[in-house]
């Protein structure tokens, strides 16, 4: 399906990203992934056709030293991110602070040298990996959720402006899935509240009407139709993937 097209994921280096990156290989994509961490990008790129590059999204230098390396690619997913939690009376600003830059700053300085590139190509997707936090507020992620709507709304903006040409841009917004970083929110709950792990991972499952978390697998999927004959229409979109989440 993408024969001859080229892809870049940041956040690579594990959970989603990996799954990204494996999935748009298998179907025919170059694939380049990139991150702060070279051995966890080693790790998923294997013996394997996928490439990497370290880098860290939030430094504007090393964002465009990774398209250096890539080139110009067809399609770009920013998916690198991270969550912390706090009461929002003792969140830090220096906690604000990672979360913005990571989650929000980040996925700007990596769709805008993607779309300087892209410019009015025939054809290019640009996607976001925002999250369910970016539609709606949860208790104690006051920052998180910030960077995540400020995130759709600077997808839908560029979305207006590449929609007279052949690049689409669009946000993808999972519930909390089955990864390392869902993984570190359990943690982080059995730590503050006592809870135990099942009760604490039950917790987080209750947010969806479908009473699960979700697998990498299903936002890649959504990725590649995003990617696939027929979605050229789509652009501009906040796609929920949180089994009925409102």
């Amino acid at each position: 399906m993408l024969a001859g097209r080229t892809a870049l994921v940041t956040g690579g280096g594990s959970g989603l990203g990996a799954d990204l990156a494996r999935g748009l290989s298998e179907a025919g994509a170059t694939v380049w992934i990139a991150g702060r961490r070279e051995d966890a990008l080693r790790k998923v790129a294997g013996d394997g056709p996928i490439r990497w590059v370290t880098a860290d999204v939030t430094d504007e230098a090393q964002v465009a030293a990774m398209f250096e390396a890539a080139g110009t690619p067809d399609i770009v997913i920013a998916n690198a991110g991270a969550s912390e939690s706090a009461p929002f009376d003792r969140t830090t600003l220096d906690a604000w602070n990672r979360m913005i830059a990571v989650n929000l700053t980040g996925v700007f300085l990596t769709l805008r040298e993607a779309s300087r590139r892209l410019g009015r190509a025939r054809w290019g997707r640009l996607i976001a990996i925002a999250s369910t936090a970016g539609l709606k507020g949860y208790p104690y992620v006051a920052p998180y959720a910030a960077a995540k709507h400020g995130v759709i709304g600077m997808v839908k903006s560029l979305a207006l402006e590449t929609a007279r040409g052949g690049v689409t841009v669009n946000a993808l917004c999972p519930g909390f899935l089955d990864t390392e970083m869902t993984g570190q929110s359990i943690a982080n709950i059995v730590e503050k509240t006592g809870m135990d792990a099942e009760a604490a991972r039950a917790s987080l499952e209750r947010m969806s009407p479908q009473r699960r978390l979700f697998q990498p697998a299903e936002v890649t999927a959504a990725a590649l139709w995003l990617c696939g004959p027929g979605s050229e229409g789509i652009t501009g979109q906040a796609i929920s993937i949180s089994g009925g989440e409102t």
